[in-house]
């Protein structure tokens, strides 16, 4: 578990914001929780593309399905170290804020 990472700024995330498992590289991906009772996953996408899902609360199963998807964004992955957890984590984190504030698509 990665754990929960500090709000520098009020994103409207909360305190609760936690990467809990994180793959670094060209092929980056993991999962965590919004705080809210969300959860989320993101993954990298050919190298360029930072793509993020947010769950509805109380998932039936162990495996989101496209219904379950309640906030999702893609996000350019240019200017962003994907070898290193902290960039990476910062990028998702701001992905996962942009995704809350709007419906998925």
């Amino acid at each position: 578990m990665v754990g929960p990472m500090s709000q520098g700024a009020d994103t409207g995330l909360g305190d609760e914001f936690a990467v809990e498992d994180l793959t670094t590289g060209p092929h980056a991906s993991g999962f965590g929780s919004v705080g809210d009772g969300r959860t989320f996953a993101f993954l990298v996408h050919d190298h360029q593309d930072l793509r993020v899902e947010i769950y509805r609360p109380r998932l039936a199963g162990p495996v989101p399905q496209r219904e379950d998807v309640v906030a999702s964004t893609t996000r350019s992955c240019k200017g962003v170290d994907l070898a290193d957890e902290r960039s990476l984590i910062a990028a998702v984190r701001d992905a996962v804020t942009e995704a809350a504030a709007r419906p998925a698509r």
